[in-house]
């Protein structure tokens, strides 16, 4: 199993599963049978266009063609680094200096598609994708990206973050509402990384940086009974909004 690691904005080193060569083909496939579809259905559509002026026929051949070429780049950007075919996979792009990917970074994926994928017959893709240590195509390697798999490796039940529900619950650091969930998925990334790899220096450095953010000071021994209690008290305030 290939792994990644990348390292967040906040200094912090998350692990992820990267995506296999034959999951990125089988995303390609369902995206390309979507897309197939599509030139179907418009095919059957200009059946109905006999008679109407060339010009009218021309222009009506640009826009519905339009979302076949700009397919993938526009999904990306919509679905968060994914498109159909990606997200039935369960794989995303992500940049690999631990930020959402810029534009510009979709558009270099998708400009380079032609190169990597369409010009000769998915061949080069293959087999930079097979060789490269973070199973990039040529696309990712200038645009500083890869796929890695979206699916947690560990279930729910397994998880250290149990949402709280008792009506009693005190919260010990109120501050955390000002905090988002993107934070939040953040710290759970963070100790379930820990429970797995048994590197407690991740959880000293997500809460100091929290301590920073939030001007607060842990009240805990240990930096992972401070994030857990981070999460339990984010997760009970933002279920009385």
């Amino acid at each position: 199993m290939a792994v990644i690691n990348i390292t967040t904005p906040q200094n912090i080193e998350l692990e992820y599963e990267l995506a296999s060569l034959g999951d990125r083909m089988v995303a390609c496939i369902i995206d390309l049978l979507i897309i197939i579809a599509y030139c179907i259905l418009v095919s059957m559509i200009s059946s109905f266009t006999r008679g109407i002026s060339g010009d009218i026929i021309a222009l009506f051949y640009i826009i519905v063609f339009l979302p076949v070429t700009f397919y993938t780049l526009l999904s990306e950007l919509m679905l968060n680094g994914q498109t159909v075919g990606k997200r039935v996979m369960a794989i995303k792009v992500i940049s690999l200096n631990g930020n959402r990917p810029a534009f510009s970074q979709y558009l270099i994926r998708w400009l380079f598609r032609l190169i990597d994928l369409w010009m000769f017959s998915f061949v080069p893709a293959v087999i930079v994708i097979a060789v490269t240590e973070k199973h990039q195509r040529v696309g990712d390697l200038v645009a500083g990206t890869t796929l890695v798999k979206t699916k947690p490796k560990t279930s729910l039940e397994q998880t250290i973050y149990v949402p709280q529900v008792k009506e009693d619950y005190q919260v010990l650091y109120p501050e955390v509402i000002n905090l988002n969930d993107r934070d939040m998925l953040l710290v759970k990334e963070v100790l379930l990384n820990v429970q797995k790899s048994g590197n407690s220096m991740l959880t000293l450095q997500t809460m100091q940086k929290i301590e920073q953010v939030l001007h607060i000071r842990s009240q805990h021994a240990d930096p992972r009974d401070f994030l857990a209690t981070v999460l339990g008290d984010y997760n009970h305030l933002t279920s009385k909004l």
